[in-house]
């Protein structure tokens, strides 16, 4: 097994490593001219920010133009505010020419001052060679034509050097009378922003100036701007990456040089500051970065990635470490299954290492790295639901046998040991319990006594018919109404616990509503003969499920834990004890402390100190007795909620053995059971968490469309991901294990995301709070109206509006042009699918009258208990 393991492990490996190198071919461009046109040139240096007037010295420009000296032979500046005005004196001691700026804006009063030093300016320096009054100034809005023109008439006048006013090509189209008031066309060429992929880019650009050729035949042009981002959002086909920045200016300017155009490549240095006024792609436009650095080789091939191949290896090492711990114990698995968690774990390796690499490669902030912090540790979150949801999936199909089955033990009548069957009861119909007294009462087993715990029932109509029952059926049933009566249904059972007869051995429980098998005991209590069994378990099952289709709905969503989670755990001896269908040996049950009143979840807490006493357990994937499920959608999502804050009240009393912090006998498969089985409701709570710092996201998107980008990809990548998974391993489960139907399969998917919100808040809740109330499932309760049933839902309605809202409002105000917004609008309508699960869960319970054949949800021939 282990050489399987490691012959698995390797060749995926290598396919690992094959992919990162397939993925980082080298690709060879026109090599970058020893000196080019010439460059944007914004000086400001990480933490400065000329909107706050943070500018550089003139020690720090000139150091900067020393380290382009040589490289080109202009530079384009943009304003002449503070030190930026003395660019061209600095520039010609390096000889470098300065195409002169002006930035012109709303405030006229600053447009004023800023055209009179920009005049001074260019008369004090002959390397001044052009000069550009306002960047975009049309393109924003700020200055009406007439405004922008009286300028430029006005600079014309006063100075020799070409002047002109630079717009992106389609505003020199749009406004061909602004080509009166210039000595030649200033362009913005920047297919970047229209969506243009980088194959395209340089033909783009050369298509659009022979347009404005042909439109202004007698004007030259200058690209003002010119440049691909190395980071940022993805418009169309248009992808900001270091190596397509590379890609676009090699081929430009090899493209420029045989057109014999006058440039100016966007732009020197990042300039972490532009993510304020231009999102977070403004931020990385530069051929070097912000700390001076070139980002690209400018004559080698360029490869995605230059060191892909200690990523790859990073990868590989965390995907063994991975998949060393997913076949830890992995004797019984297949092939296949191996197979299967290595690419998983692979796969999910490279996924982290790529996105801690991606988000290193940013300039940092404290907001970005808080928000870096909580994004990676909720992709460990993410990716540790992954992996164990994997593994469940591989273990609940490719295996070669199941090494803990179910095996009938044999056992003579007269060796039978005595049981007592304990019926915890709390304000029941009379009749079903009546229903379920009589179906014990039939049991097949020579020696047992029922004690029926009524604790704390006020109307004496509800209990004393059920007692008088009880006297009917003989000594054997004892009835106990006991008012008041502390803890619950933990409470009633230790009450039960000290009334017993001194002759049981064992300990059996029922809900009040099961009606059992007359096989159960003699079936099951045989496995005690091995004195290291404490515990044997039959699966909750229903009866009531043909009784309409919210019921029907339930039952699918029941089928998959107590025929796939159950059964997987038991081959590590880690099940979770369920409340009913359970028996117990008693003898451990009072040597461990009976039953925690201090837990609304009695039954799994006392499975778990069973196992921390090392004792066996035993699972038996047959249904030996049914009861009934919740009759309202509200009823079933206080079920559930009991379910999920008990486990997190399990969890913080039981953390220091579960995670080694005191000593005791859990073996590491229970351990990891218990963790694992956990893990997706706790994500459930993480992602509630997520789902307001989504939506608080999107509103300041719609609220500042042009200052706040959609997330990082990963940060939506990672729950698309998870959401996919859990759906298809749901889907596959279901109908290969439970052997569902179509129907019965979007059924169990459909309860189950109705859920997601009820197990979010009890999971919250349970670690911030230690004693909420007992939630009893009531059984045949009154029918609920549609109205009233869809009210309960108000929680779940009001996020559905909410993410559909906030959906709408982002693809409204933000024009869906970058894959990542896109990604961002699908997260947003996916994270509505769970409250919208709700709603459709309310609405079916509120129609109590909806057939089960509507919804072709009639029970399945084939039990799942034969599989």
């Amino acid at each position: 097994m282990l050489r399987a393991n490691i012959i698995t492990g390797v060749a995926v490996a290598i396919l690992t490593f094959c992919i990162w190198a397939f993925m980082n071919q080298p690709e060879q461009e026109p090599a970058w001219p020893k000196r080019i046109q010439g460059f944007s040139f914004q000086p400001m240096r990480a933490g400065q920010n000329p909107i706050r007037k943070e500018y550089p010295s003139a020690a720090e420009i000139d150091q900067d133009l020393a380290l382009l000296s040589g490289k080109t032979h202009a530079v384009r500046t943009y304003t002449v505010e503070s030190t930026i005005a003395r660019v061209p004196e600095l520039a010609k001691k390096h000889g470098i020419n300065v195409a002169l700026g002006g930035w012109i804006d709303a405030n006229l009063t600053h447009n004023e001052t800023e055209i009179g030093t920009l005049i001074e300016t260019a008369r004090a320096n002959t390397n001044v060679v052009r000069v550009i009054v306002g960047n975009e100034a049309i393109l924003r809005g700020d200055v009406t034509l007439g405004q922008m023109s009286a300028y430029l008439d006005r600079v014309r006048k006063a100075l020799r050097a070409p002047v002109s006013t630079a717009e992106p090509w389609h505003v020199w189209l749009k406004h061909p009378e602004l080509a009166e008031h210039v000595d030649y066309l200033a362009v913005h060429m920047l297919p970047y922003w229209e969506g243009i992929g980088v194959d395209a880019a340089v033909d783009y650009i050369i298509e659009h100036i022979n347009k404005l050729k042909s439109r202004f035949p007698d004007k030259p042009i200058v690209i003002a701007e010119v440049g691909w981002p190395s980071n940022g959002r993805t418009r169309y086909s248009a992808v900001a990456s270091a190596a397509n920045e590379a890609t676009f200016l090699r081929r430009f300017l090899d493209r420029a040089q045989k057109e014999n155009y006058t440039y100016y490549l966007m732009e020197a240095f990042d300039q972490p500051w532009k993510r304020v006024s231009e999102g977070a792609v403004g931020a990385y436009w530069g051929v070097y970065d912000v700390d001076r650095r070139p980002k690209f080789p400018f004559s080698e091939p360029i490869v995605a990635i230059p060191n892909w191949y200690l990523l790859a290896g990073i990868s590989v090492i965390v995907g063994v470490i991975m998949l060393t711990l997913l076949l830890s114990d992995s004797h019984t698995l297949r092939r296949r299954g191996r197979s299967f968690l290595a690419v998983i774990a692979y796969v999910a390796a490279t996924t982290a290492v790529l996105i801690v690499y991606d988000y290193i490669h940013q300039y940092l902030t404290l907001g970005t790295v808080l928000v870096g912090i909580t994004m990676f540790a909720g992709m460990i979150g993410v990716l540790l639901v992954l992996l164990t949801e994997a593994h469940e999936w591989a273990e609940a199909l490719w295996v070669t046998g199941r090494r803990r089955s179910f095996r009938p033990v044999a056992m003579p009548v007269e060796e039978l040991p005595f049981v007592s069957i304990h019926v915890p009861a709390y304000n029941e119909p009379p009749h079903m319990m009546i229903e379920t007294l009589n179906a014990l009462a039939g049991l097949d087993y020579p020696r047992f006594e029922v004690l029926v715990i009524d604790n704390n029932t006020k109307d004496p109509r509800m209990w004393q018919p059920v007692a008088e029952h009880c006297r009917t059926l003989g000594a054997c049933f004892r009835f106990f109404h006991v008012d008041p009566l502390d803890g619950f249904k933990a409470g009633a059972l230790n009450y039960a616990l000290k009334q017993t007869d001194p002759r049981a051995a064992i300990v059996a429980v029922i809900d009040s509503d099961y009606m059992v098998d007359p096989g159960w005991l003699k079936d099951l209590v045989p496995q005690f003969r091995n004195e290291r069994i404490a515990l044997v378990q039959a699966p909750q099952d229903y009866r009531d499920d043909q009784t309409n289709a919210f019921k029907a709905v339930c039952y699918s969503e029941y089928q998959g834990f107590f025929y796939i989670g159950m059964v997987t755990r038991n081959e590590r001896n880690a099940i979770i004890q369920h409340g009913t269908m359970t028996l117990v040996r008693r003898d451990v049950l009072e040597e461990i402390g009976a039953w925690s009143e201090w837990c609304i979840t009695e039954d799994a807490e006392l499975g778990l100190r069973i196992f921390e006493h090392a004792y066996d357990a035993i699972y038996i994937p047959r249904s030996y007795g049914r009861g009934l499920m919740p009759d309202t959608f509200a009823d079933y999502q206080k079920q559930r909620f009991r379910w999920a804050y008990g486990a997190i009240q399990i969890l913080r009393r039981h953390a220091r053995f579960l995670f080694g912090r005191q000593s005791n006998r859990l073996t590491r498969g229970q351990r990891y059971h218990f963790a694992a089985g956990w893990l997706p409701w706790m994500a459930d709570g993480m992602n509630l968490v997520f789902n307001f710092g989504a939506l608080a996201w999107s509103a300041a998107m719609i609220i500042a469309p042009r200052k706040i980008d959609p997330p990082l990809i990963a940060l939506s990548l990672l729950p698309l991901a998870l959401f996919t998974f859990k759906f298809g391993k749901i889907v596959y489960l279901y109908r290969t294990r439970v052997q569902a139907s179509i129907a019965q399969t979007l059924a169990a998917v459909l309860a189950g995301f109705a859920l997601s919100h009820t197990i979010a808040k009890a999971v919250l809740l349970g670690f911030f709070t230690r004693n909420k109330p007992f939630y009893r499932t009531p059984k045949m309760a009154p029918k609920l109206a549609m109205l009233r049933a869809v009210v309960n839902a108000y929680q779940e309605v009001a996020m559905m509006a909410a993410f559909l809202g906030a959906a709408v409002g982002v693809h409204l105000r933000q024009a869906s042009t970058s894959f990542d917004l896109q990604l961002w609008i699908i997260v947003l309508l996916v994270q509505a699918v769970p409250y919208a699960a709700a709603l459709m869960m309310s609405m079916i319970s509120g129609f109590q009258g909806l057939p089960v054949k509507w919804m072709r949800l009639q029970r399945s021939l084939i039990r799942p208990e034969v599989l």
